[in-house]
């Protein structure tokens, strides 16, 4: 059993709770997700089983797109509404204008710091296990990328719900508390919804209790997408059955040996392989003297 299903998770659940919850249903131990979700966010968690879970990497090449909503006047610790409160600030004379203009600042690559409530981990230790220990280290900013923002609605100028589209590694916890202090005054996040990851998204996605019924009838197929699917970002080469065998086995091939036509400009960082619409793995071109080769990076057969 290999393939990707994307999963709607609710509220409550960790992305492992996630995990281990499917590896129950489908008795199978190869089961890994795409990216952490918040525990008490909602949205398109991608998990990969089988084979599938060799492709998890390559999640990392896609954006994300989460429906979020900022409220001014405080921050916590965890710098969202299920954190302690440790600051509160009135939310004087903050006009629509100055607020889209804020958002606005934060479009492009920028530099964040991660929260101390995150998974990331110091000397082997998660941040926010020493986090719940009192202690704060010391965390350098990152660059992140933030595609887009749009603000779907302002409440009275203290509440706005906007959908933003970014890079890996985006805290929007962190980007809520960031837009607060842009503006003179505080921010927390007070709701959080993954709504894509790449091309999976909420409407080609499955809640729990949808993938429970497809498991205990026995088609979890159905609702199961090919590995591929993680990697349609590549460019895609195929060759014939009699070129099976040397893949399979990680081997190299000479692409004017099978007729392929490529752009080698294209292939800077890796093709999806195919053979007789097989999908064998990711491969690599590099030049031999005067010889293209196709090398087997990784076979997922």
């Amino acid at each position: 059993m290999n393939g990707i299903i994307n999963v709607l998770k609710p509220p409550g659940m960790t992305s492992h709770d996630v995990v281990n919850f499917i590896r129950k249903r489908l008795n199978i131990k190869r089961v890994g997700h795409t990216g952490t979700l918040d525990p008490n966010a909602a949205g398109v968690l991608p998990i990969c089983i089988g084979k599938a879970t060799r492709v998890v990497q390559y999640f990392d090449d896609f954006t994300k797109v989460y429906r979020a909503e900022l409220t001014l006047g405080y921050e916590t610790d965890t710098q969202d509404k299920y954190g302690v409160i440790i600051n509160k600030k009135d939310v004087l004379n903050i006009s629509s204008e100055k607020i889209e203009e804020a958002f606005n600042e934060f479009v492009g690559k920028i530099l964040q710091t991660p929260p101390m409530y995150s998974a990331l981990k110091h000397n082997g230790k998660k941040l926010y296990e020493l986090a719940r220990e009192g202690k704060v280290v010391e965390r350098k900013p990152r660059e992140i990328g933030i595609h887009s923002i749009k603000i779907v609605k302002n409440y009275n100028n203290n509440r706005i719900l906007f959908d933003v589209e970014c890079s890996k590694g985006t805290y929007i916890r962190t980007l809520c508390n960031d837009i607060g202090k842009s503006l003179g005054n505080l921010g927390c996040m007070t709701f959080l919804l993954r709504t894509k990851v790449g091309d999976f998204s909420l409407e080609n996605s499955y809640t729990i209790e949808e993938v429970e019924e497809y498991a205990l009838n026995g088609n979890i197929e159905k609702i199961m997408i090919p590995m591929d699917s993680a990697v349609k970002h590549y460019m895609p080469i195929k060759f014939q059955n009699s070129f099976f065998s040397v893949l399979k086995n990680g081997g190299k091939v000479e692409l004017s040996d099978c007729s392929y036509e490529i752009d080698i400009k294209s292939l800077e960082r890796g093709v999806r392989v195919y053979c007789d619409d097989v999908f064998m793995g990711m491969g690599l071109i590099e030049r031999l003297n005067d010889k293209i080769i196709l090398k087997m990076d990784k076979v997922f057969i």
